[in-house]
């Protein structure tokens, strides 16, 4: 049987999770799999120990599937892991909780095991309501546990500065892509956070197949085109078959595969709770082979071997979650600036009355109304931020206690106020932090490289004898729009 890993006094899973995402492809031509059919092949799964799902909104029928096998008998360990991925915009009570109510009806229970949120743009700041509210339902019991998916370091420290129980991130993490190893273990070790790994095989490089085989020249499948990308970016084919080799060495050492290697590899790695490998129901079934993932372990000789194999690839660039946000897009479809374009701006920009070819931002703060200001302002080709605090609604501020977080807030409300006057973080060109802690210099200087690190502004730093309430960081901007 595989081995099983508690998450939290109310929630074991499978460290071997059966990913449900191939549905979706399944049922691509508009024919959907049969509900009690779905359930009887995920039932096998379950009788083999691999009784773990995890699904999400828009994997064709997964979570009607799978709320069928939740509702019979055979399987009562069964647990459905799911993900809401709605698009960024307002986070009010009401919309969290019908995102929630569609779930829980399509699985058919009256609590969700896990509800992972999904958040394409950090630049909307309304992730975090979604959280909150999300956290209430957990309270009141229609979450079992709270998770996040494709989350990068940063906002998942925030997410936990700011008092959101959540417990996962699910994040791809294999041979080739080793991002999660690095920071992510470190804040998910601080915070008591764990990672669920998918694309541990790579959409299926990491096996015999592809072993000294040439590049393909044409990919149909999905999964394949993602992954064949993010072997381009680790350094291209060479560089794969450099580290398929030497998994391979190590599979012929233990009498396994390389996909127990490659598996066995991510989940002997700290902080990782299980690993999410794909289930093309009805088609092919791997449960004999995975089991046996269990009947061995790596040692120093097999990790010497694959570090020696790491140092001809490239790491996998920016942090987990950044393929679906910033250059370069390692995604199946490749390039998804045309969908990040489309998503609405957190702040809407207006013409300042009596100032022809002048545009202002208001984000809603009370202060700004009281104290007669603007969040930014556009003069020319000149976009003038105003100190901005980590202040969610009218007064709350959000991480109280942590500096590095309550950056990486300012800095995201910084850039959309940007963005909505037409420009980019990159146009940025001066920023100035003020600080009320000097033990907070590193993790402040350490927020803001992260964001702005490539662009390099101009920039002051000044401790202050103190700001209001809770904050601990404060920031003002200026940029100046370059053209194209």
């Amino acid at each position: 049987m595989p081995e099983r890993f508690r998450l939290t006094e109310r929630l074991e899973i499978s460290r071997i999770l059966t990913g449900l995402w191939q549905v979706a492809d399944i049922e691509k031509d508009g024919t959907t799999i049969d509900p009690e059919t779905g359930a009887d092949r995920l039932a096998e799964y379950a009788q083999a120990g691999f009784d773990t799902f995890d699904m999400a909104d828009h994997y064709g029928s997964a979570e009607i599937v799978a709320g069928r096998l939740l509702a019979r008998s055979v399987a009562p360990s069964a647990r459905a892991l799911t993900k809401w991925c709605p698009t960024p915009g307002p986070m009010t009570p009401d919309i969290v909780r019908a995102g929630v109510a569609e779930r829980l009806e399509r699985l058919g229970v009256a609590r969700i095991d896990l509800l992972q949120l999904h958040w394409w743009s950090f630049r909307h700041p309304a992730w975090l309501d979604a959280l909150h509210e999300l956290a209430r339902l957990r309270e009141e019991g229609a979450i079992g546990e709270l998770g996040v998916t494709n989350f990068d370091a940063a906002h998942l420290r925030l997410a936990r500065a700011d008092g959101v129980p959540v417990r996962t991130n699910q994040v791809s993490f294999s041979l080739i892509d080793r991002r999660a190893a690095g920071e992510m273990a470190r804040v998910c070790a601080e915070h008591d956070v764990w990672c669920l790994a998918y694309g541990t095989l790579c959409g299926g490089f990491l096996s015999e197949r592809w072993l000294d085989a040439p590049a393909p020249e044409r990919i149909d499948d999905w999964s394949r085109m993602k992954y064949r990308r993010f072997i381009e970016a680790a350094g291209g084919w060479d560089a794969f078959q450099t580290v398929l080799r030497a998994a391979a060495a190590i599979a012929r050492r233990h009498g396994v595969s390389i996909a127990n290697v490659a598996t066995r590899w991510v989940l002997e790695q700290p902080r990782v709770a299980g690993v999410i490998i794909g289930a093309r129901l009805g088609e092919r079934v791997h449960t004999q082979d995975n089991l046996r993932l269990f009947s061995f372990a790596l040692d120093a000789e097999d990790h010497a071997r694959l570090e020696e194999a790491f140092a001809a690839t490239k790491p996998i660039p920016g942090d987990c979650g950044d393929e679906y946000r910033t250059p370069p897009f390692l995604t199946a479809s490749g390039d998804l600036s045309h969908h990040l374009d489309a998503i609405p701006h957190a702040f809407a920009a207006e013409d300042v009355p009596g100032r022809p070819g002048v545009r202002r931002v208001l984000t809603g703060s009370m202060w700004e109304d009281v104290a007669g200001y603007c969040r930014a302002q556009r003069v020319g080709d000149r976009i003038l931020v105003s100190g901005t605090t980590a202040v969610a609604g009218q007064a709350r501020a959000v991480a109280p206690g942590d500096a590095g977080a309550q950056t990486t807030y300012i800095l995201d409300r910084i850039v959309a106020a940007v963005e909505a006057l037409g420009g980019r973080a990159a146009d940025i060109v001066r920023t100035r932090i003020y600080i009320t802690h000097e033990e907070d210099v590193i993790d402040v200087s350490r927020a803001h490289g992260r964001v702005l690190g490539t662009v390099k502004p101009a920039n002051t730093l000044v401790k202050v004898a103190g700001l209001i309430g809770d904050h601990r960081v404060e920031i003002e901007a200026e940029a100046i729009v370059s053209e194209g």
